[in-house]
């Protein structure tokens, strides 16, 4: 999942300690076996919390921590349930502040902020972007895909981005410290056409 890979290139640079995973089961109730309360989220992050590798996320086994921003991917079986259901699960039980529904199809993107206990719309800026502030960043789509934006509206890049841009922007060095060394080699040749010396220069 681009969130996915976009938060790990975001995290590690802040170095803030997270948690943060994609179709992983959040367990809330230690009688879930009878009650059978535990859902499964598209995508969460917990912040503030050890970064280690986990089958599920048990709440009563995290300091009773929940996400901190949750984001649900819709498709047609699923939006009227994570409209309305998982909705109210994430504000009054979850007490989740972030809350996100991003239709793939459509490209529907919806936002909401916990205030005072209930889930409260996230306005838009100019570029149709959500700012979640348990994050610091804007989610918004690009390419067709939600992706997260800084607070000047620049993409984040995927880990894999990342690595391009650094290979592009030292192979652009690169270029440039040839065309100095040519340059160079160029004005000593005509030097020396005139009879100087580039090396007394």
């Amino acid at each position: 999942m681009t969130l996915l890979e976009s938060i790990s290139v975001i995290r590690s640079k802040s170095r803030l300690a997270y948690y943060a995973s994609g179709n992983l089961t959040i367990y809330y109730n230690a009688e879930q076996l009878k009650k059978r309360d535990f859902c499964g989220s598209d995508f969460f992050v917990v912040l503030d919390t050890e970064k280690r590798p986990r089958k599920s996320w048990v709440v009563w086994g995290e300091q009773g921590k929940y996400p901190d921003v949750i984001v649900e991917i819709l498709s047609d079986s699923t939006a009227n349930i994570d409209r309305n259901n998982k909705k109210i699960l994430y504000q009054n039980t979850f007490r989740t502040p972030n809350y996100f529904g991003f239709d793939p199809n459509t490209l529907e993107l919806q936002g909401f902020r916990l205030i005072d206990g209930q889930y409260q719309a996230i306005s838009p800026n100019e570029q149709g972007y959500l700012w979640s502030e348990q994050l610091g960043l804007y989610l918004g789509i690009f390419d067709r895909k939600l992706r997260y934006f800084t607070a000047d509206g620049q993409l984040v890049p995927t880990p894999q981005e990342a690595e391009l841009q650094q290979r592009q922007a030292k192979e652009q060095a690169l270029l440039e410290k040839e065309r100095e060394r040519q340059a160079k080699e160029k004005l000593a040749a005509k030097l020396r056409e005139l009879g100087i010396d580039p090396d007394t220069i």
